[in-house]
């Protein structure tokens, strides 16, 4: 077998496990994104237990830089603190380490369960959920197909004349060595599958065992500067989380590669069998890496925040924002409607943060948040304002009957995100204040019927904003599917709750109109948001002309 038909083969098996990666992490986002963000925000109390959480929702996500990305973004809407959201992220890494460990063992015998189990779920029904847990399956199938792939892949490097010279040179120079396993993590994006590469590279006896340390510390080094970079234009507190964990995670590995050189460590004090030592060194890095990097959290949120911080002669007003409506792309019609489309975004952006402080609003009021929800909304109102104009400068060019109508589609989503807004803002946001002046409160039963509601009414608004950009038929069709759901809530929670008024229930009577306006917002703004992709199914041929019969 040729070197250019094994490197095909093996980048193959590497792009199917990246692949698999993925498609594990997404399905669960859509199936329990919602409710892995409220418990992560909940469980992060204190460093600890900042740690364990993050450890756990790694393990659940396959990726530790998943973690860092939402756990930033709390930072920058103050649910945490910058130490918090430090500590939170080392307790990813360990997790992220974990799932290694544990997809070393030898799980082959599930690669045909999983697949079939993936494609049975995902074919047998329309339902949202079980189609998410259909691509969890698979996708796990997948990853474990690939690694089997990987490893036979590998096998002819075994006679390979090349290969023997590269690693002899990489074993007398480890700085190489470990840059090159920093670039093999950041253009993977996944510690993981970097390092499940180099254990099956090492089970063939491909890695000298001297190499196995100084690469390990290399993949965890680039693995902690993906975060970093892709949160490089966010706000300074959400940069402040990625940046700390480059600075206790990153200095641990030059730390640890400086003792290396020092006094080295055999790969055989971890395992006798070298694909185990590659996983269990990196187990171990990240074990310590927490322990030794809780306690200086703080000491390093707070030098980052000085450093980061802007001069005062620097300083942008507070509602500054660098919009994507460049007036020098109107020349071309493509690139106008894709900047455009980056801005519409920012306003999904910012109504789904309003969609989450709403209705925590609603349960905790806060004069602070709510002032916050009314400043997103004016906020909101700008863009607005510019994208309509920005778009109405495209249609005054000479444009192809795809683009115009392309241009149209996006325009309409934008006045339906803008009247989605309106409602959280006046609508929503003037209950609320009547509940609190009131002193009422729902009953147990109604804000569980509420909460379910806005959960259904999240997923939508996540997987509509996804449509803006993806235009994916199929999603489109979810989408459009679970508008009915959300119907059908309203309905029963309508009748439970006359239920409990002929019962007597006194908070259900005290909340009466309260409950019954707020299911109405949810209903309209499920409409508003389901209602983008009806662009799409046109697009496809999947729509009636009517309605009527």
């Amino acid at each position: 077998m040729t070197g250019s038909i094994v490197f095909i083969n093996l980048a193959g098996a590497v792009a199917l496990l990246l692949w698999a990666s993925r498609m594990v992490r997404t399905g669960i986002e859509r199936a329990y994104g919602n409710l892995l963000r409220e418990k992560l925000r909940l469980a992060v109390g204190h460093r600890v237990t900042a740690a364990i959480a993050g450890f756990l929702f790694a393990i659940g996500l396959q990726s530790a830089t998943a973690v860092a990305l939402i756990v930033s973004g709390f930072v920058a809407s103050a649910y945490i603190t910058p130490a918090i959201g430090i500590a939170t992220l080392l307790g990813a890494d360990l997790g992220s380490a974990f799932v290694a460990r544990l997809l070393r063992h030898d799980l082959s015998i599930f690669i045909p369960i999983l697949l079939l189990m993936g494609t049975v779920s995902f074919r047998a029904t329309e339902a949202r959920d079980w189609r998410q847990a259909g691509r969890i399956f698979f996708g796990l199938g997948l990853l474990l197909l690939s690694l089997r792939l990987i490893g036979e892949a590998s096998d002819p490097l075994k006679t390979s004349e090349l290969l023997p010279v590269v690693i002899n040179y990489l074993s007398r120079d480890w700085i190489t060595a470990f840059l090159l396993a920093a670039l093999m993590a950041w253009l993977f994006h996944s510690s993981v599958a970097s390092l499940l590469l180099l254990a099956s590279l090492a089970d063939r006896h491909l890695l000298a065992p001297v190499l196995i340390i100084p690469m390990v510390l290399g993949i965890n080094f680039g693995a902690a500067v993906i975060a970093a970079v892709l949160t490089r234009n966010e706000a300074r507190d959400a940069r402040i989380v990625p940046l700390g964990n480059v600075a206790i995670r990153g200095l641990g590995t030059l730390l640890a590669l400086a003792g290396q050189f020092a006094s080295p460590l055999s790969p055989d004090l971890f395992s006798s069998h070298p694909g185990d030592a590659v996983v269990l060194v990196h187990l171990a890095l990240n074990a310590a890496v927490v322990l030794l990097g809780l306690p200086f959290c703080g000491t390093v949120a707070r030098l980052l925040d000085r450093f980061l911080a802007v001069p005062a002669t620097e300083a942008k007003p507070l509602d500054y924002r660098r919009s994507a409506l460049n007036p020098d792309d109107l020349s071309d019609p493509r690139q106008a409607i894709n900047s455009a489309t980056r801005e519409v975004l920012t306003v999904c952006d910012r109504i789904e943060l309003m969609l989450v402080q709403i209705f925590e609003a609603y349960e905790k009021p806060d004069p602070r948040a709510m002032e916050r929800i009314e400043m997103l909304d004016d906020e909101i109102d700008r863009i607005h304002r510019d994208i309509k104009f920005y778009l109405a400068r495209i249609s005054a060019t000479t444009l192809d009957p795809a683009t115009a109508a392309e241009c149209q589609d996006l325009l309409g989503a934008t006045i339906k995100l803008e009247q989605a807004a309106d409602i959280i803002a006046q609508n929503m946001l003037t209950r609320a204040r009547k509940k609190q002046a009131r002193g009422v409160a729902f009953s147990s039963e109604g804000w569980r019927e509420l909460s379910e509601m806005h959960d259904e009414v999240m997923k939508n608004a996540r997987l509509a904003f996804n449509l803006l950009v993806n235009r994916d038929v199929e999603h489109a069709r979810q989408l459009v599917a679970q508008k009915e759901i959300v119907r059908n809530l309203v309905r029963v929670s309508e009748e439970h709750h006359l239920q409990r008024l002929r019962d007597g229930n006194v908070a259900s009577y005290d909340s009466s109109s309260i409950h019954l306006d707020t299911m109405r917002d949810l209903k309209e703004i499920n409409s508003l948001v389901v209602s983008i992709a009806y662009p799409v199914l046109e697009g496809a041929g999947m729509l009636r002309a009517s309605r009527l019969r």
